[in-house]
């Protein structure tokens, strides 16, 4: 299997690669959507796409490129522990600037404002990036991985530096098809509804809790059509090919003005 991350090599994208297919061919690339790209155009056979994060919640970026940049289905998820840490190229220089990924500078809000409130703060495309950014100029630091450090022979200034412990990012496998039924399965899918009369959100959610169908999550995010109409976005447990699920799903077709299924897999464990 082909499988692309976001790069390059020692980011938790990889790492959570590697937990859905130890024996891949690795395709580290810049973006998420250069991985929906690739998967699309047939260089990957499957991507992965961080989705959700304990402490930050949703990544929009991930949630957009499904709801309008691509037609590949959901076929799987893993959940990756996250630990930041604070790394540069030697211990006792002074940090005047922070480089990482937005969603890890995020993670680490309390960590910064706490112990380096003068450094600024700037963006990169993954944490490996600003890791390697950081070891190019003095006074300079990086979030990242451990796994990352010990890549560039760097020295980790500070562990588990994230706002909370515990804290995990949950992934999700993108490819041409959705993945069969296992019995422990979740579906995603996206809907909007007419935003002109009341009670159109109550009457799909109704559709659902009559059935017995659990929801995991539930969510919105700008349409793109005009402000104040939203997309909403559920994952509930089931697979689409569940006769409950797919009556339900019929159903929603009547309810909603735009449905899309991103797709069926295997729930992963906690």
């Amino acid at each position: 299997m082909r499988l692309c991350h976001l790069g390059p090599p020692g980011t938790f994208g990889e790492s959570a690669a590697f937990v859905w297919s130890p024996d891949a061919e690795y395709l580290p690339v810049a973006s998420h959507a250069a991985v929906v790209a690739a998967v699309d155009g047939g260089a990957a056979d499957a991507g992965v796409l961080a989705i959700e994060n304990s402490i930050e919640g949703s990544v929009s970026e991930t949630l957009d490129l499904l709801i309008h940049d691509t037609g590949l289905a959901l076929c799987g998820e893993v959940i990756v522990p996250v630990e930041h840490c604070l790394i540069a190229r030697a211990r006792g220089e002074l940090v005047r600037v922070v480089y990482s990924h937005p969603q890890a500078l995020a993670q680490c809000r309390k960590y910064l404002e706490r112990e380096l409130p003068l450094a600024r703060v700037e963006a990169t495309l993954s944490t490996v990036l600003g890791v390697e950014r950081a070891l190019e100029e003095p006074a300079a630091a990086a979030i990242g991985s451990a796994r990352a450090a010990a890549r560039f022979s760097a020295e980790i200034l500070a562990r588990g530096i994230q706002d909370r412990p515990g804290n995990v990012t949950r992934f999700v496998i993108v490819a041409k098809h959705d993945a069969a039924p296992t019995g422990r399965d979740k579906t995603s899918l996206a809907f909007k509804t007419a935003h002109d009369r009341p009670g159109t959100l109550v009457e799909v959610l109704t559709e659902l809790a009559s059935r017995g169908l659990n929801l995991t999550k539930i969510e919105s995010r700008p349409s793109r059509d005009a402000l104040g109409v939203y997309v909403f976005l559920l994952d509930l447990e089931g697979h689409r090919l569940d006769a409950t699920v797919s009556q339900a799903l019929a159903r929603l077709t009547d309810k909603t003005s735009w449905l899309k299924v991103f797709g069926s897999y295997p729930r992963a464990a906690a």
